[in-house]
């Protein structure tokens, strides 16, 4: 096929170059329009509903769009970023999922896993971080690499939190506090790089003390588990020996208090009916001897027959059975 060529002058040199106007005559202008407006369509782009659209133009931030149909000057003038603003991220730190499973498969990442607490001891702790991005301006254009530097940052934040606990703290009891405060840590150096993310949350996956002392570890375990479990019971035999003998005391002290109440209502009752009598003794001595007497007869001699002699005023005792009259008993005749 023979293309026309025409001549063109360049620098003084003579060029022959294809005649595009002889070859295509008025048809490239159609070419031109259509080449145009596929161009021009393909600046239509789509926004979901958990995106952000934000254009760049010429590499420099111009403006966001929302969720929806739009049009941007196509490239190379224009480029549109949709980050996902509404997914939550997830970084691991300490160990990497090799496979998801099931069942899962994980690898261990011993550098960044093993740290030191408050009292110089070593633990490993792995932890899952999970953020989103909250401006998406800030997340493509202030930091390069955010993934690794969340997973960086993440790091940095839960060292410096363990390292200000001792190590049963980080094992046992100290795993909420240490998380929160961790969390607190991280989102403060994200947001000292402006990087436009906030942080969901963070999850200790596993704490414990390294493999080469884990038995140790155990045994120590167990002995304080023992330690506490005979407090415990030396604190219940204490709360029940305690009360019960209080109890017991407070019981002997009751019974006290009522025999002394009792024996001084008796002494009280016995003088009371000592000065009662005096009074009557004062009043008729030789009356009130003999009744007493006659009483305390009847009282040391119950149900003995008993005779109550008279004697005549030379004290001679009277004959029983001629002054019959004579006779009184207290007991009967």
């Amino acid at each position: 096929m023979n293309i026309p060529k025409k001549s063109i002058n360049i620098g003084g040199e003579i060029f022959e170059v294809p005649d595009l106007s002889r070859l295509f005559g008025k048809g490239i202008w159609g070419v031109v329009i259509i080449v145009v407006l596929l161009w021009a369509f393909s600046g239509f782009y789509i926004v979901d509903a958990a995106q952000q659209g934000v254009i760049r133009r010429f590499g420099s931030f111009n403006r966001i769009s929302s969720p929806g149909i739009h049009w941007h000057i196509p490239f190379p003038v224009e480029v549109v970023d949709k980050p996902k603003v509404k997914q939550v991220k997830r970084a691991e730190i300490g160990f990497r999922t090799v496979d998801p499973g099931p069942p899962a498969r994980y690898a261990d990442r011993k550098n960044e896993s093993l740290m030191l607490t408050g009292n110089l001891n070593i633990v490993d702790a792995d932890m899952i971080v999970q953020y989103r991005i909250l401006d998406p301006v800030k997340y493509l254009f202030n930091v390069r690499d955010l993934d690794n530097t969340v997973r960086i940052a993440a790091e940095a934040a839960l060292r410096q939190v363990i390292g200000q606990r001792e190590i049963d703290e980080a094992l046992t009891t100290g795993k909420g506090l240490i998380q929160s405060d961790a969390k607190d840590q991280l989102q403060n150096i994200l947001d000292t790089y402006e990087s436009g993310i906030t942080v969901v949350q963070v999850q200790l996956q596993d704490v414990h003390p390294p493999d080469a002392v884990i038995d140790a570890f155990k045994d120590v375990a167990s002995a304080k588990e023992d330690q506490h479990k005979m407090v415990n019971q030396a604190q219940g035999y204490q709360n029940d020996v305690i009360p019960r003998t209080r109890g017991e005391a407070g019981k002997m002290v009751k019974a006290a208090e009522a025999w002394a109440f009792e024996r001084t209502t008796k002494a009280d009752g016995d003088a009371q009916k000592f000065i009662n009598i005096l009074k009557q003794y004062n009043k008729a001595k030789n009356v009130t001897r003999k009744r007493i007497f006659l009483e305390t007869m009847e009282e040391i001699l119950p149900g003995v027959q008993k005779y109550v002699l008279k004697s005549d005023k030379n004290g001679n005792l009277m004959n029983i059975m001629g002054a019959p009259s004579s006779i009184t008993s207290g007991g009967g005749k």
